[in-house]
């Protein structure tokens, strides 16, 4: 399995600070937009995401982040509208030297690819969703009351 890459943070418009990685030298940019729970660095410890990272890098070069709010990204003060998180996505891809990816949405992550990919077409040149959520905010989400036992067993 690789190594994880050294951890990197980008500057949101903002000014807030997202941990990324990059991982692989594939031909294209794959963004991978984490759902509810993701730490870039203790992902890697855990064999099967850490598979899964390692397919996704040897075809691409994989574009790993936790969203404001998760991992080593800045913490977040209440809820945060859809409209100004995609910022994270277009933070990172700056930084990473993106200029245009195919983004991959995991769960609640998801909804964040997909606008991003409407916001900004010329930037994305797929959309992957899986277990894609949709619904209201994130307080009324029904994973919400799992997300401290879920984060302890991962981490």
């Amino acid at each position: 399995m690789a190594e994880p890459a050294r951890t990197r943070y980008a500057r949101t418009a903002d000014g807030a600070s997202v941990a990324y990685q990059v991982v692989g030298d594939g031909p294209f940019d794959l963004v991978f937009v984490p759902g509810l729970v993701s730490h870039v660095e203790a992902f890697w410890r855990n064999p099967s995401i850490a598979y899964f990272y390692d397919r996704l890098a040897s075809f691409s070069r994989l574009v790993l982040f936790d969203k404001r709010g998760t991992g080593l990204s800045d913490p977040v003060h209440g809820p945060q509208p859809l409209e100004e998180r995609i910022d994270d996505v277009r933070a990172v891809m700056d930084a990473a030297g993106s200029e245009r990816a195919a983004l991959v949405g995991l769960s609640e992550g998801s909804a964040m690819a997909a606008l991003f990919a409407a916001s900004a077409p010329e930037r994305v040149s797929s959309l992957v969703m899986c277990g894609t959520i949709v619904g209201g905010p994130q307080e009324r989400h029904p994973a919400g009351a799992k997300w401290a036992s879920a984060s302890a067993e991962i981490l």
